[in-house]
C-alpha cells in the first residue's frame, strides 16, 4: 500500500556497510522501520544521511505492507528544515536525548496523531526558541499524556506523589517521592515550553530528570535509560 505521510526520525541504525535501518514515528501508521539500500553510497549520501538525524520531520511517500517486516521508502523529503536544532550544541543533545526516549518509549504500530501533531508542534517550537533549559523535562512530562501514564493532578495539595499509581498523597508511602521533589515535580506540571525557563537550578532539573526517567521505568515495560543522559547531564550541569 502506497502512503504518503509526514514521519518522525526515532532511530537510525548502521546495516553492513552502506544501509540503514530507519525507525520512524508516521502520522499515518505509527511506529514504522524502513531499510534504507546504500544510504553510504554515491554522490548524494551525506544528504541521503542528513535526513535521518534524530528526530528529523520527514514527508515521505513509502510501500507499506504492513506484516511486520522492514518498509521501503520511495520518496523522501524534508518537511520541516531546522534552522538551530542541528548547530546548536545544547538543542542538539537535547533532541538525541529525546529521540533515544522516545524509542524505548513508544511500541505501537498504530495512528496516534495526537501524539504525532504534539511532537512536532514541540519540535518546531525547541528550533525557534532560545531559551529551552526546561524543555526536554516538559516534553517528557506532557507525553506521558499520550502514553497512558499522566499523574493525576486533582489532588496537588497533598505533599507526596506517589509514582506507581501516580496520584498525590497525604502520607508518603514506599513509592512516594519525598516532600521537596514533589514540590519540583508539581511546578513542573505548570510549566509550558514558553514559561520562564529560570524557575529551577541546575540541581533541580537533574532531581526532576531522574524523577522523570524513574516514572517512565516504572510505567513502561523494557524501558531503558538512554546512553546519552550522561551527555545532557554535562550539557546542563
Amino acid at each position: 500500500m502506497l502512503v504518503k505521510t509526514k514521519a518522525i526520525v526515532l532511530s537510525s541504525i548502521k546495516y553492513q556497510e552502506k544501509s540503514l535501518i530507519v525507525k520512524c514515528f508516521t502520522q499515518s501508521d505509527g511506529l514504522k522501520s524502513y531499510f534504507v539500500q546504500s544510504a553510504y553510497s554515491g554522490k548524494k549520501s551525506n544528504q541521503k544521511i542528513a535526513y535521518f538525524q534524530p528526530l528529523t520531520i520527514l514527508e515521505i511517500e513509502a510501500n507499506h505492507k504492513n506484516k511486520g517486516t522492514l518498509e521501503h521508502f520511495k520518496e523522501i523529503k524534508l518537511a520541516t528544515a531546522y534552522q538551530t536544532i542541528n548547530t546548536d550544541i545544547v538543542k542538539s543533545t537535547i533532541v538525541i536525548f529525546l529521540s533515544e526516549m522516545l524509542h524505548h518509549s513508544i511500541h505501537e504500530e498504530e495512528k496516534n496523531e495526537d501524539l504525532f501533531t504534539f511532537l512536532e508542534t514541540a519540535l518546531i517550537w525547541l528550533d525557534t526558541h532560545e531559551e529551552t533549559s526546561n524543555f526536554h523535562l516538559i516534553l517528557l512530562l506532557e507525553t506521558t499524556k499520550f502514553l497512558g501514564f499522566y499523574p493525576d493532578n486533582s489532588e496537588t495539595d497533598f505533599n507526596f506523589f506517589e509514582m506507581v499509581d501516580g496520584i498525590f498523597s497525604t502520607f508518603q508511602g514506599t513509592n512516594c517521592l519525598n516532600e521537596h521533589e514533589t514540590f519540583l515535580f508539581k511546578k513542573l506540571i505548570n510549566l509550558k515550553f514558553d514559561s520562564d525557563q529560570k524557575v529551577f537550578a541546575g540541581i533541580e532539573r537533574q532531581i526532576l530528570l531522574k524523577i522523570l526517567l524513574d516514572y517512565y521505568s516504572i510505567h513502561l515495560d523494557g524501558f531503558k535509560k538512554p546512553k546519552s543522559l550522561d551527555v545532557l547531564k554535562e550539557v546542563f550541569s
